[in-house]
């Protein structure tokens, strides 16, 4: 340390390792250690930061120099004897293995090398820990699933028993007694022996009265509004004739850019009737605008054969 030539003052280094003029050798080597765990890019700490680790390191040295300057100025003059003692050498081992262990460099590599295994078991038992208080997190989310949906089946189940207990209720009244038709059978709607006979009867009694599913309405929607565009345009092209000059070309033009508008409403509602339909196989595709104008003219062309 005699030869070490420091970047910043004693004062600044004192700053950097948090302590006091005057401190001890041991205040300096456990700031010191407290800070490597910190800041060393190696210890796996949210921390860890390679430039501060090196600012420390700085002024560790420049600490321990300053210390070692002041009692060589304190000490008083040796013996003659104790010039040709030998002198252990200082070692730089402090400046490594994060200021962990004591002793010589192999006895601190060893205690070193049992620190980080230490610190790697905790690591692990920590990333256990966080994994299990996540998979637990789901299963309370699962759980309060189950509840809601509980909660929505009994609350379902109490509905259809108040209806039934209503309709009971009704019947004994007789609320039901001036119906039309009361006591005569169901009209057979159906011979065929592959179907249910109540499950048809039902369909077709909330078919006649207006209470058909929502998809099956859309679909008939659909097909209605395709045909009349078809008519539309095919009459359109009627009305123009023929040849095309330029004043009809430009009327067809618009009639074209209005149905190809018409077919990109249209292909909306196909695309909300994918939607909520129940049935795969019942799904729609899109209609080309430019497929349905070149049916139109091959359907105008045989109409003027």
């Amino acid at each position: 340390l005699s030869g070490f030539k420091p970047k910043s003052n004693v004062k600044d280094s004192y700053k950097t390792l948090e302590l006091e003029e005057g401190c001890s050798l041991d205040d300096i080597r456990n700031s010191y250690r407290s800070l490597a765990k910190k800041y060393h890019p190696d210890s796996g700490s949210a921390t860890a930061d390679s430039e501060a680790f090196m600012k420390v390191e700085e002024a560790y040295r420049v600490v321990l120099s300053d210390v070692a300057t002041k009692k060589k100025l304190n000490e008083n003059n040796e013996e003659e004897e104790d010039r040709f003692k030998p002198k252990s050498p200082q070692h730089r081992h402090y400046l490594s293995f994060e200021g962990v262990g004591i002793g010589t460099p192999s006895q601190r590599e060893k205690q070193y090398m049992q620190f980080r295994v230490d610190r790697a078991t905790e690591q692990v038992l920590e990333y256990r820990k966080q994994r299990l208080e996540s998979q637990y997190a789901v299963t309370d989310l699962m759980k309060a699933k189950e509840v809601r949906q509980s909660k929505k089946v009994k609350i379902t189940q109490a509905v259809e028993r108040l209806v039934e207990d209503l309709i009971q209720e009704s019947m004994a009244k007789g609320d039901f007694d001036n119906l039309s038709g009361k006591g005569k059978p169901l009209q057979k709607f159906s011979d065929c022996p592959h179907i249910d006979p109540m499950t048809h009867n039902l369909n077709r009694i909330l078919i006649d009265n207006g209470y058909q599913p929502e998809w099956i309405l859309m679909q008939k929607e659909i097909r209605e509004t395709i045909e009349r565009l078809r008519k539309s345009i095919v009459a359109s092209r009627s009305k123009l004739g023929g040849p095309m000059t330029p004043y009809r070309q430009k009327q067809w033009n618009r009639i074209c850019e209005q149905f190809v508008e018409d077919i990109r409403k249209l292909n909306k509602r196909v695309d909300n009737f994918n939607l909520v339909v129940p049935i795969l196989s019942r799904q729609m595709v899109h209609f080309s605008a430019d497929k349905e104008m070149v049916r139109a003219q091959k359907t105008y062309e045989a109409l003027m054969e």
